[in-house]
């Protein structure tokens, strides 16, 4: 399944949270913390600007980012994976 977001907005993959401390205690599900680290799968065509002009996004698939910990909409594909949909604002920062 194919998904094109509009705008501004992305289609962020959250990458799967650690099930090991550094010290290697592992985590039961009901301890571990929702991911703030994801893969940017597909991207808008931009913001519009009042002018009418389109402005580019500065992500683009591929990118790893981190988002704020409640940012976007957590929506679920047919295929059982889990994504979120939101706008570029609400990405703090691309990895490199």
């Amino acid at each position: 399944m194919k998904i094109q977001p509009l705008g501004d907005r992305v289609v962020v993959k959250p990458l799967e949270p650690e099930s090991k401390t550094k010290g290697g205690i592992v985590l039961p599900d009901t301890v571990k913390e929702k991911p703030q680290e994801g893969e940017v799968i597909a991207v808008g065509k931009g913001k519009v600007l009042d002018s009418g002009a389109i402005q580019a996004l500065e992500v683009k698939a591929g990118d790893r980012v981190l988002y704020g910990k409640y940012s976007g909409s957590e929506i679920t594909t047919k295929d059982g994976q889990e994504l979120l949909i939101m706008r570029e604002e609400d990405i703090l920062a691309v990895m490199k």
